[in-house]
Formats: C-alpha cells, structure tokens, sequence
C-alpha cells in the first residue's frame, strides 16, 4: 500500500551526468506553445504527463500539468520559462521542477525531472497518447449519475458520484473506499479506473454506489498531507450519513467496499456503526501493518528481479531508519539521523531527505502502528476477503489465513484466494507495479463477478 502507485512517483535517483545527454540547440518561442507529452519511467512502473503552454498576452508563458494515468485534474504550474533553448516547468502544488533543453535532432525537451528524486523526462509535441482500457465504462449509461457534495471533518467538504439504478427504489447501497495515496473517487491509475468499473457493475446489478475524491485531492477540499486513516474513516462514515439522508436508498441495506488500505478501513467503520449491512476487502491488510511492509517491500523488490541479498540489505537499513526515527530525540534530530543512514547506504541526500519526511508523516506513524485484527474480530456483519496470489503489495500467503483467524466466529464471512491476480485483481505475470501500466484488462472479469454476485447476494434479499 505505501508502494500504491499514486500522485506522483518518485523512485530513482540519476546522477548530474544527464546533462551530458543534452544536445542544447536553440528553440523559437513558439516552439514551446502548445501540448507536449512525456512519461516518467521508475522502478514501479510508468507514468504519463501532459503539459499545456500558451503564451501571455503581456508576454512570457503560463502552463498547467496533467498526469492521466493518476487525475483527470490539470494543476497550475506557477514558473515556465524559456531563454536560449531552455525550458523550466515548477509548481508548488506538485512540489516538482523540470529542466529541459531543446534537442533539434529529436525535436523534443530533454532534461530532467526533480520531485525528491531526480529522474531523466523528454517532452514530445502533441497530448500524451490514450491508453487502451477496454472495461473502462461510456454512456450512455443504464442508470443515473449525479455529482454529489457533502461535509466531513471540518473544512473538509468531499466531491463524488452516486449511481442509482432506474426507478424509485429504495436501492441497497454501497461506498468504495480508495487504497493508499491520494485516489480521486475512480481510484484512477496508469489509465485504468477501478472504481468506475466496479461501480458500474453493481449500478447495473440494482446496487446504488459512492464513490469519492479523497479528502485534499481533486475536489474535495481539506488536507490529505494531515491525514491518518482515522480520518479516512470518518470520511467514509460521512458518505454512509449521506447515502441514509438519501429517499433513494435503503438505509437498512448500505455497505462497504475497501480496496488496500481501504480494505482496513471499512471494518472500522463497521465496528463502529453496526447499522452497517456488509464489509467487501479487497486486498485488505490482516497482519499487523508493520509486517505487512517488511514482506511488501520484499515482494515488490523479488518481482523486479533484485537479489536476495540486496533485499536482505535494504531492509537492515530499513531497521536502522525507524530505529533512528524511534530515538527519544527531537524530529529534527531524529530526521536528520534517519537521512543520514539512508545516505550513508548510498541514497542521494535529496531522496534520502524526502524519504524521511514520508516516514514521518502522520499518516504513516498511524499506519505504521495498526494491528487490524483485533478490529477484524469484532466485526458481526456479512465479510468477503479477497486477495490475488500474485499481490506483491499485500501478500495473499501472509494476509489472508490472518483475515481467516480474525473472523472465525464470524458465520458469514468468506475469505479468497483467487489464481494469477495482482493488487489491483488484474490478471498478471509477475504481480509487480511495473506491470500494471501494461496490463489492459482494469479487474478481471471472474473477480469482477464474483464481488457483484456476493453483493447481490447480501443486499438485495
């Protein structure tokens, strides 16, 4: 779930002597207005970024940034300069810079971007190219959508859409609870859109569906950066408030649907409100986080093709970084100890700073300490565990016979284990992030039907 990819990815470092890849030429003004497209290659996987330039009527430029694959949201970029065949591209909201020469041989930006990392990105003229995802649902549509709007915590107001079945109803209902990062209600990745898929085969189905920005990100307002899952969680519990005030839905019959970190989250909410229907966990986490991470980052590196013993080495430095943080020190001591480590690994100071910063974040010290399984145990509402065996991020052989403990005494829950699927329930190779950007297919189809039937099944009797 850290390794979700979302946002922006940042992964490896390069060094300065990209700049002797550089063919510096000079570029005419209008060489850099208009659309011009990249893709920003990682260890995990890539990702493809749009740019848009116009020139300002009072002179200079102005420009906004797109990545597809993550939001369909443009984010203004505060600096785009160009002097002498030399483009910069800032935005405070991205927290990233790019630094780009022109290249009269490839007729493109070659430079490089620094978000934590630095890593090397050429700008080619024209949007970036669509991707092929076949499930991704169009209109016209057998049901109805309408953009909601409702409150959560204060100064949090969160934008989704419900889809209603045709007719008066009440329908039985359910809320898709987003993983790890921050998700937009479509939980939009590398071009695919879960959530909208999902969403559309229970609408079709007669089962009403929520779906929502996160807290801070598209557009709902608040600050994901100062959020835990706690507040997830009350996020969620606001939009079950909103689907009960709705004549639409049946308030008896209103359930929850959680992919990764929102597969935790949705039993907490249940536990919570007993009013709850039925729970659906989809790559939900049944260990203790922590253990969950240390056999995460192992899998994820094992599916790169990384040696065993450079696996066994990141993770002794791994231990060294939190016993760093846990230190009875102030932050900026404890930080500055935990990036020390991380450079004396051979991380540049930049990444290894940026890294840090992550690990202290009050997300992750929440996270980092949560233990689901009590909560698991106490849930009394129907369950369904589903977990791909090729999961690298939350590993099936390790989750699952824990979820399946968790629930023993409860009579209706099921717990899965589904052939040759990753984290994201695509059929896969080798279940790493490299792959998902590659994979067509959004949810395979025998899991896509197998959380419809069961939520069919527990809602509409």
């Amino acid at each position: 779930m850290v390794v979700k990819l979302a946002r922006w990815i940042v992964a490896l470092a390069i060094s300065g002597a990209m700049m002797a890849l550089v063919l510096a030429g000079a570029a005419k003004a209008q060489d850099a207005v208009g659309q011009w497209h990249a893709t920003l290659a990682s260890a995990t996987g890539e990702v493809r970024i749009g740019v848009e330039i116009t020139a300002r009527p009072s002179g200079g430029y102005q420009g906004r940034l797109l990545s597809p694959d993550q939001s369909q949201i443009w984010l203004p970029l505060d600096t785009v300069t160009l002097e002498a065949g030399h483009l910069i591209l800032a935005g405070k909201r991205l927290n990233g810079r790019y630094e780009g020469w022109w290249d009269e041989a490839q007729s493109a930006w070659v430079g490089q971007w620094t978000q934590g990392a630095t890593m090397p990105l050429v700008f080619t003229k024209g949007p970036p190219e669509p991707r092929l995802r076949p499930q991704t649902p169009h209109p016209p549509f057998p049901y109805r959508a309408e953009d909601v709007a409702f409150d959560s915590a204060p100064g949090v107001r969160l934008a989704g859409t419900l889809t209603l079945p045709q007719g008066p109803g009440p329908f039985p209902a359910a809320v898709l609870i987003t993983g790890s990062g921050a998700q937009d209600r479509d939980e939009s990745l590398m071009g695919h859109k879960p959530f909208m898929v999902l969403a559309d085969a229970l609408t079709r189905r007669g089962i009403a569906v929520l779906r929502m920005d996160d807290r801070g990100f598209a557009k709902s307002t608040g600050d994901f950066a100062e959020a835990t899952s706690e507040d997830f969680a009350a996020d969620t519990a606001a939009a079950v408030a909103l689907l009960r005030s709705r004549r639409e839905i049946d308030s008896r019959r209103i359930g929850l649907i959680g992919h990764s970190e929102g597969g935790m989250i949705g039993p907490m909410v249940a536990v919570a409100d007993p009013r709850i229907a039925f729970v659906v966990m989809l790559a939900g986490p049944g260990v203790p986080t922590r253990e969950l991470l240390v056999a995460q980052r192992a899998a994820v590196a094992r599916s790169a093709g990384i040696a065993a013993d450079a696996i066994t080495r990141n993770e002794q430095v791994m231990g060294q970084v939190e016993a760093a943080l846990a230190q009875d020190k102030t932050l900026d001591q404890a930080e500055a100890d935990a990036a020390n480590v991380l450079v004396e690994a051979g991380m540049p100071a930049t990444n290894a700073d940026a890294t840090v910063r992550r690990l202290t974040s009050p997300w992750y010290k929440w996270f980092i300490a949560y233990d689901p399984r009590p909560t698991l145990a106490k849930v009394r509402v129907p369950v369904l565990a589903l977990n791909g065996d090729k999961d690298v991020q939350v590993v099936s052989k390790q989750n699952l016979p824990a979820i399946r403990e968790a629930l023993k005494a409860n009579p209706d829950a099921e717990v899965v284990e589904l052939a040759g699927l990753n984290h994201l329930f695509q059929t896969a190779g080798t279940g790493g992030p490299a792959e998902y950007a590659k994979i067509e297919e959004t949810i395979a189809p025998a899991a896509l039907n197998l959380i419809a039937n069961w939520v069919v099944d527990h809602a509409v009797r």
